[in-house]
């Protein structure tokens, strides 16, 4: 075990797992995803969770993220206890208080951009959502681009429109699963800056990667190996 990082505030605790755990039956063997995992999150922090293949960091993400639940230990998101929610209360949860950001985008591709971040809105039967999708456009600097469709737009520009997505319900929490992997370095850097941005202005990022100059962005990283979590440690090397 590395230097801990103890998180002692109660007032602001986004997030508190404790002892979380993931076991997958294979045929009749056991596989033990992760173990006893034990940390806490506060509102407005930005945590890079970091660790080779295998390492149970992408079955953490899809924990906290509500689209798997544990085999065993606790998850309280803003004080509620994951696993006491109903499949529609953790749809709701997932579509109200979570902002997700993948690899791959996951656009439509037959809809602008301005549609494709509507979208959430659409399903929560939110008011005014043309303006308030436009509104999370223009946060990470897409409002000329809303008319798009994503084959007309980069990279780049394709994985702003699923931050804008991710953020237009104003999440409790964004997750983002390698956001930079499909990316080269410097726009990877730019999308990194975009994050960095939104966790100024008070946003709960929380970001998977196995590559540490996008780890080191991040203001803690929380480091996994085998199932559990090896390190837990505040970020003294920040890029600027």
């Amino acid at each position: 075990m590395g230097q801990l990082y103890l998180n002692l505030s109660s007032e602001s605790v986004m997030i508190e797992v404790k002892e979380l755990s993931k076991t997958y039956q294979l045929g009749k063997v056991d596989v033990h995803a992760m173990v006893d995992v034990t940390f806490r999150i506060d509102a407005g922090e930005f945590v890079a969770v970091m660790g080779p293949s295998g390492s149970g960091k992408s079955t953490l993400m899809n924990l906290l993220g509500c689209l798997d639940l544990p085999s065993s230990g606790s998850y309280f998101l803003e004080k509620f206890d994951i696993r006491s929610l109903s499949p529609n209360q953790l749809a709701e949860v997932r579509n109200k208080r979570i902002g997700f950001v993948f690899q791959n985008f996951n656009l439509l591709p037959r809809a602008s951009a301005l549609e494709n971040v509507e979208l959430p809105l659409l399903y929560g039967r939110i008011q005014n959502s043309h303006q308030i999708a436009r509104d999370s456009l223009e946060r990470v600097g897409l409002a000329d681009r809303a008319m798009h469709r994503p084959n007309e737009l980069s990279g780049g520009e394709r994985q702003r429109v699923a931050i804008a997505r991710a953020i237009v319900n104003n999440p409790a929490i964004v997750l983002a699963d390698e956001p930079t992997g499909n990316l080269d370095t410097r726009t990877g850097d730019e999308i990194m800056n975009v994050f960095s941005s939104l966790n100024d202005e008070g946003a709960t990022i929380i970001l998977v990667t196995h590559e540490r100059d996008v780890a080191s962005r991040a203001r803690r990283i929380i480091q996994m190996k085998d199932g559990r979590m090896h390190q837990d440690i505040l970020n003294e090397g920040l890029i600027a």
